[in-house]
């Protein structure tokens, strides 16, 4: 369940959290062993879950886990050289890599060629792949 992977992210309890939501626990604990659908739930309990978890309402919904498990895939089972180069990028970054600049053509061009040459990646999982690793830096 998203909220249980969200706590074990933010290494917090499920009494915490219903503390610092100001929800009740058992409202939290029926959300959680399935007893209450979140959805069912009132939008001021989702929102201050989300609040207090630091996500968007949408997230903790059925939708936002299905987009959210969605984006997750576009990250794996990658043509070979594209997730090479993602691979490489990713860890130009944590490293500091004074060679991040050839990593992100590199990589923009993989996408490039797996979206548009091959087609192997659909333009909204292309797109997805750009905004997430190549334009988050250039935001103002």
């Amino acid at each position: 369940m998203i909220i249980e992977d969200l706590l074990e992210r933010r290494k917090m309890t499920k009494y915490r959290l219903a503390i610092e939501a100001n929800i009740p626990h058992s409202t939290l604990s029926e959300i959680c062993n399935g007893k209450t659908k979140l959805e069912k739930s009132s939008a001021e309990t989702v929102y201050k879950l989300a609040k207090t978890l630091g996500v968007s309402m949408e997230l903790l919904t059925e939708s936002g886990i299905r987009q959210s498990e969605r984006e997750r895939s576009y990250e794996y089972n990658l043509p070979s050289y594209l997730q090479h180069d993602l691979d490489a990028y990713i860890d130009g970054l944590k490293k500091g890599s004074s060679l991040l600049d050839c990593l992100w053509g590199e990589l923009y061009g993989s996408i490039n060629i797996a979206e548009i040459s091959e087609g192997t990646i659909t333009p909204e999982h292309a797109d997805y792949l750009r905004q997430k690793f190549l334009w988050r830096g250039m935001r103002t």
